[in-house]
């Protein structure tokens, strides 16, 4: 699959559908194998409506990135500007809120792609700090922010469905 045949941009509301669907399909894909059926539906359901994904592209804070291939989404990372967790070293950071690219596109050089955009969105938001969250079981993601200077600076409850789990806040000065 070529690499140079894809578009990366800030969605839009009529993306609010497909993005509603790939949120869904990779956050199945990376989580699923982990977790129960009755867990996944209840926190698929909650985050990935239609009507709450075009809402999210709709918030000032917010800012959605999505990556197209002839007309289909293939990834896509959202920014929230808001509170953070007190590990988090400055008063005013941005939070990658979520990254993922669709599993047939891994390796290929599209998260890092979405990654430099995202910081380049907070630096020109005037943000020195961005911090994440992840799933403490997701070595791959963690190496991966890693690689882009995030460091661990505590951790917090994200919770699928009714499962209580472990999310490793990282941050990156920028």
């Amino acid at each position: 699959m070529r690499v140079d045949d894809i578009t990366l941009r800030v969605a839009v509301p009529g993306d609010a559908r497909a993005l509603a669907e790939l949120a869904e399909v990779t956050f199945r894909a990376a989580f699923a194998a982990q977790n129960t059926d009755e867990d996944m539906q209840a926190h698929c359901a909650a985050s990935y409506s239609e009507a709450f994904q075009g809402a999210e592209i709709q918030r000032a804070d917010y800012q959605t990135f999505v990556v197209e291939r002839r007309g289909r989404l293939i990834a896509y990372a959202q920014l929230r500007d808001g509170a953070a967790p007190a590990c988090v070293s400055d008063d005013s950071p941005i939070e990658i809120q979520r990254l993922y690219v669709d599993a047939t596109w891994h390796g290929k050089g599209i998260a890092p792609r979405l990654m430099q955009a995202c910081l380049d969105a907070a630096e020109s938001r005037v943000k020195k700090t961005v911090w994440l969250g992840v799933w403490e079981q997701n070595p791959r993601a963690i190496a991966f922010y890693t690689k882009f200077g995030f460091t661990q600076v505590g951790a917090h409850t994200f919770v699928v469905g009714s499962d209580p789990q472990t999310d490793l806040i990282m941050q990156c000065l920028i």
